[in-house]
């Protein structure tokens, strides 16, 4: 089966045509700049484009998406749509996309803000360019919702998780879960045969502990917020501080919103918008105290969702970063010889391609590095819904 995969963002609808049989993207691009002044970069079988265009709603994007499918030559080989979406709410597993799931996403809108109205407007702008194709919702939070009681709820007043569902709903979901069926079959066993931690790191980061297949555990919380230092974002930190910021520089809600998210993390802590690890090999000390500090907090993690597991059969890093980043990998790896991991300095070098995806020593805790292929299991997750 042929899927579009569709990924509404705030400003911007990322798009992949994948191909379930051969499990290979056919086509694929971004619109983004919404709103402000559109710009379309896409690639296909008969060709690639890159312009600018007039692009005030989403509408206009998709359509543009539309156009360039018909271009390619692949518009009539599509026969499902699955739509990315960050908050689920109460969905607990992939759902067919209807009225009453894009209403519900609406309704959710203060849960992920950014995102939610992005998604519903993209469901209904698919309604209209593609409306004899069946859509599927895959929710980001869907897989951590196996997550026990005593794992989600946070040490406020009960009444706030009754009455307005104020828990941890954790987020990168689709990416842990694909990592878990691909380190299982690394490992050779099924994936409700196997206890991780997976590590997606990248500009939003987090980590999860699996047993069985199944998280119990995550480093994200109500919002993608909690949890590991990212890209813009501080992670957990003492609200006091909120307090303090906020009586001392009169910043407001929206203000301090805008500090936490777009203004903190590896940027707050460096100053700098390139490459960190060149700049810290260069001698750059805002650069050395961000990879310090993202490495010590990732490992600190790591060690607290590590006590939800009876065992670890593998460490598993992906994302971006985690892909990508031999530093930051034997930074997170150095921290954690209380647990016995070694890094082997050659397979890290490769990122573990020429040794079956391993990074650690023979005969030490397994650690990995498995590339996440979130596109893929939407497609999937599609597949399996509408046939």
């Amino acid at each position: 089966m042929r899927v579009l995969v569709l990924n509404c963002g705030s400003s911007s609808v990322k798009f992949a045509v994948i191909d379930t049989q051969t499990k290979q993207s056919i086509s694929s691009g971004l619109v983004e700049n919404i709103g402000v002044n559109g710009h379309v970069k896409a690639k296909g079988p008969e060709g690639n484009i890159d312009f600018n265009f007039d692009c005030p709603t989403h509408a206009e994007a998709v359509a543009e998406v539309q156009k360039f499918l018909n271009e390619q030559k692949l518009i009539d080989t599509i026969e499902a749509i699955g739509h990315r979406v960050v908050h689920g709410g109460k969905y607990i597993k992939s759902e067919k996309v209807s009225q009453e799931v894009i209403d519900y996403i609406r309704s959710i809108t203060l849960f992920a803000p950014l995102h939610e109205p992005a998604h519903a407007t993209g469901m209904e702008c698919a309604t209209k360019f593609f409306p004899k194709l069946p859509q599927v919702a895959v929710f980001d939070t869907a897989f951590h919702q196996t997550m026990p009681r005593k794992a989600f709820l946070y040490g406020i007043p009960y009444k706030f998780y009754e009455e307005d569902k104020i828990r941890r709903y954790g987020a990168h979901g689709t990416s842990h879960r694909f990592v878990t069926g691909e380190a299982a079959k690394i490992l050779g066993k099924k994936p409700e045969e196997v206890c991780l931690i997976t590590a997606h790191l990248g500009n939003g980061s987090s980590c999860s502990a699996i047993l069985n297949g199944q998280c119990v555990d995550t480093t994200m919380g109500f919002t993608p917020l909690e949890g590991l230092i990212m890209g813009t974002r501080s992670g957990s930190l003492d609200p006091a501080i909120l307090f303090f910021i906020s009586k001392k520089y009169g910043y407001d809600i929206d203000r301090l919103d805008k500090l936490v998210n777009k203004e903190s993390g590896l940027l707050g802590l460096s100053g700098l918008r390139r490459t960190l690890t060149q700049a810290a090999s260069e001698g750059h000390v805002g650069a050395q105290i961000a990879l310090e500090t993202f490495a010590y907090r990732l490992t600190r993690e790591i060690g607290g969702i590590a006590m939800a597991l009876p065992r670890i059969d593998a460490l598993v890093f992906t994302g971006g970063i985690g892909e990508n980043s031999k530093l930051v990998r034997k930074m997170a790896m150095d921290n954690l010889k209380i647990l016995g991991y070694q890094i082997d300095e050659a397979r890290n070098e490769d990122n573990g391609k020429n040794s079956g995806h391993i990074i650690s020593k023979d005969g030490t805790p397994t650690a990995m590095v498995v590339a996440t292929n979130e596109e893929l299991l939407i497609a999937l997750d599609t597949e399996a819904l509408v046939k």
